[in-house]
């Protein structure tokens, strides 16, 4: 009896949608609810949000056509300009330019143009203890189940209103994480360098594997940028993209999701750093909290979950004197870079601030050096990290992601799907 042929499974990609919705996404650059009279579970970190400087960002709203969004994104290019890299694109015959200057001018963030937009990780890791996150502090992307309530709903309005995320909207990436610790901590930032760096990375991307062009990022930024660089473009009723804001459904899920995932203490914990207090002022250098804090000593913690994620420090490559190194100083792990999901990012800021502007520039200054028997290392999407440093007898060292080693992943997973089809319809018994 032959074999009975398997069938393979059907493609997950959904073929009934529209350009669009392929080319858009209704829970990207959304608008956020902040409704305490609805929402009085967040009535404490609603109204942080609508008095700090991240409120119009998140809540501001203008018509989006899509024929003018499509128009920038399909001729969009990255230029310099004045010694500035900025993105240019053309819309009716007109140039629209995006740079971060532009972007703090336009969403009012008040920016200064020398903040960092980095955070060193043993910062970012002493800051997510002290909030309770009961997730992997150095894991690649953090779930925001994984925090108290109103850590979580912080983090759901950066994801939907101010990140690059389209998909995956329970998870945020270290960068977004880190842009959350910033704000709590009220540490010097430049949110214009950190939207301007996740517009690059699209600039990066192939394109819709439909369409072929770039996805329409950020669809609510770029019509103001528009409105006051060329306030005349032809605008249709018929052409206007809705973008959906959040409503409240959404958040009565991150309610129920908030008790199943967290249990927090009764009562509940007071909110910390700026969040908590309307005149906090950011820790010192690279610290996470100030010296009279009533906050849990957060660094044997911190050492301990480091080692257990990227194993003990070589201390024969080193001298006696790393070993004394205190947890807190932020020089064990390299850096996060918030804000940089794409390659030719910012390296991360030192206690005196570096400017994000010049990707270069930065990339070649290390003034946080990792811990010996660590080295840094670019990933696949440029960001910042750190490894164990090779040993001849490690056979779990990982190297650079390099364009051979890709090729070549690549070519073995070519083989292994062509093995895979010529298989699939015989019967492992028969011979």
């Amino acid at each position: 009896m032959a074999p009975k042929e398997r069938k393979r499974k059907a493609p997950t990609k959904k073929e009934n949608k529209s350009k669009e919705e392929i080319m858009s996404e209704k829970h990207h650059n959304q608008i956020s609810f902040l409704d305490t009279e609805k929402i009085a579970e967040f009535k404490e970190i609603t109204r942080w949000i609508r008095e700090s400087w991240i409120n119009r960002v998140v809540t501001f709203s203008t018509p989006v056509y899509k024929s003018l969004i499509k128009a920038l994104w399909d001729t969009a290019s990255v230029v310099q300009i004045d010694c500035t890299k900025a993105i240019q694109g053309r819309v009716n015959d007109l140039d629209e330019i995006v740079s971060p200057e532009i972007l703090n001018a336009v969403l009012e963030l008040q920016d200064n143009p020398n903040a960092p937009f980095s955070i060193l990780i043993m910062c970012m890791g002493g800051c997510l203890l002290r909030m309770k996150c009961i997730g992997d502090i150095y894991s690649n992307q953090i779930n925001k189940g994984d925090f108290p309530l109103h850590y979580m709903f912080l983090l759901h309005v950066l994801i939907h209103c101010i990140s690059n995320r389209r998909a995956g909207y329970d998870m945020a990436g270290n960068d977004l994480v880190g842009l959350m610790v910033v704000l709590v901590l009220n540490k010097p930032f430049s949110i214009s360098n950190y939207i301007f760096a996740n517009m690059k990375v699209n600039m990066m991307r192939t394109g819709s594997r439909i369409t072929g062009n770039k996805l329409w990022m950020y669809p609510r930024f770029l019509p103001m940028i528009m409105n006051v660089q060329h306030p005349n473009l032809p605008k249709a009723d018929n052409d206007i993209l809705k973008i959906e804001p959040m409503i409240l459904q959404s958040l009565r899920i991150i309610n129920s999701l908030a008790a199943k995932r967290y249990k927090e203490s009764d009562p509940p914990r007071k909110l910390i750093g700026a969040l908590g207090k309307p005149h906090y002022v950011a820790p010192a250098d690279d610290k996470w909290s100030h010296d009279d804090s009533q906050s849990d000593d957060e660094g044997p913690e911190l050492k301990r979950k480091m080692i257990e994620k990227f194993g003990t420090r070589d201390t024969g490559s080193s001298g006696s004197d790393s070993d004394n190194d205190d947890a807190g100083d932020g020089g064990d792990a390299g850096a996060v870079v918030v804000g940089a999901s794409g390659a030719g990012a910012s390296s991360a800021h030192t206690a005196g601030g570096t400017s994000a502007g010049d990707d270069e520039e930065d990339s070649e200054s290390d003034e946080n050096p990792p811990e010996p028997g660590y080295e840094v290392y670019y990933d696949e999407r440029g960001v910042k990290r750190i490894r164990k440093i090779r040993q001849e007898d490690n056979p779990e060292y990982v190297p650079s992601d390099t364009k051979a080693e890709r090729l070549k992943r690549k070519e073995t997973t070519v083989k292994r799907k062509k093995k895979a089809r010529k298989y699939l319809g015989t019967s492992s018994f028969a011979q």
